[in-house]
């Protein structure tokens, strides 16, 4: 697949990270953070986001230990992607999200947001590391 809109999710137990991005362009950006815990209102957006912006592909973040073993938030992770590919019938990858949200925090500060709006954006800015890293290894 070389072109077309990619939606990538940073999951979380209390926010999912949105970004958008185009696979021909090769960039991604921070779109928005689902703020809900419950599984309807969360595929409700999701579902709005899907609707909106028409993906051809899907990309959730696999968080990893830093050695590359799984920790106790893969498996739900991979749970949250089978749900998609299979709700959404589109194509999900797995891309590691070693350090993403470090490296978001670190950008969110270095434009000079305070604590309470870096955590506002934070998610997002980290679905948008792990989709541009999904897009740089589709350019080479």
């Amino acid at each position: 697949m070389h072109e077309g809109t990619v939606l990538a999710f940073d999951f979380g137990t209390r926010r999912i990270g949105v970004a958008v991005g185009e696979m021909m362009l090769g960039s991604a950006r921070p779109l928005t953070t689902i703020s809900a815990e419950a599984n309807d209102a969360r595929f409700a957006a999701i579902g709005k986001l899907i609707d909106e912006w028409r993906p051809a592909a899907l990309v959730v973040g696999l968080p990893l230990s830093l050695d590359g073993e799984p920790g106790d938030m893969t498996e739900r992770c991979q749970r949250f992607a089978r749900r998609l590919e299979g709700r959404y019938r589109l194509p999900v990858a797995l891309v590691d999200e070693r350090l993403t949200s470090v490296e978001a925090d670190e950008r969110l500060r270095q434009r000079g947001l305070g604590w309470r709006q870096r955590k506002e954006t934070l998610d997002a800015e980290a679905a948008a590391i792990l989709l541009q890293a999904y897009l740089d290894t589709r350019r080479h």
